[in-house]
């Protein structure tokens, strides 16, 4: 569900913090998103490739952000259109899972299971992370999305790649900026693209 200034109720889980989302993303939304911003990190792949733009992006909580979430699009030469959410939550919150499809909360004993899958940077240090595979998934659903989870700074980081050959982009240092601490660079970010379907 999405809203503002209002608590949901799960028969599974009890209260939950609303998911807020723009109708459409644009410069002034995300600069909403980022004022409301105590010290949770709004992470972006970053520099952006020319022709990437956010598609999407949201926060968990009102009082006080537990989860944030960006989406950005693009093309690449062997996968053509590509989507990749990367999540930075709270233990669970659940907003990772619900971005990958996964049926728990938090990403599960494949995490610190075996050596990482590929480190990415963010928030200034490498951070490691694991293939998270869904409980249940089919073949269709893992050719769909490939999902990688850690742990950076005391929250989940999850990152959920559509399709899942688009995983191929991924090298170790690939850098996550946190856009909380942008300056002028954050006015040149594009925006627009179709939606993720989570």
């Amino acid at each position: 569900m999405t809203g503002e200034g209002r608590a949901f109720a799960c028969s599974l889980h009890g209260r939950t913090d609303p998911l807020w989302r723009p109708d459409h993303a644009d410069y002034e939304s995300f600069a909403e998103l980022v004022a409301r911003i105590d010290d949770m990190p709004i992470y972006l792949p970053w520099p952006m490739s020319p022709g990437w733009s956010i598609a999407d992006f949201g926060r968990v909580g009102d009082d006080r952000v537990r989860a944030t979430v960006t989406t950005t699009v693009g093309t690449s030469d062997l996968d053509g259109q590509v989507e990749v959410t990367v999540v930075s939550e709270e233990p669970g919150v659940g907003l990772g899972a619900r971005c990958s499809g996964t049926s728990y909360d938090d990403p599960g004993p494949q995490v610190s299971h075996g050596p990482p899958a590929v480190h990415v940077r963010a928030g200034g240090r490498a951070v490691p992370l694991w293939l998270v595979d869904g409980e249940h998934a089919d073949d269709q659903e893992l050719l769909a999305r490939a999902v990688f989870a850690g742990e950076a700074e005391g929250r989940w980081l999850w990152l959920v790649m559509r399709p899942a050959s688009s995983a191929l982009l991924l090298h170790d240092e690939w850098l996550l900026a946190d856009v909380t601490g942008f300056g002028p660079e954050a006015l040149e970010i594009p925006f627009g693209g179709p939606r993720p379907t989570w």
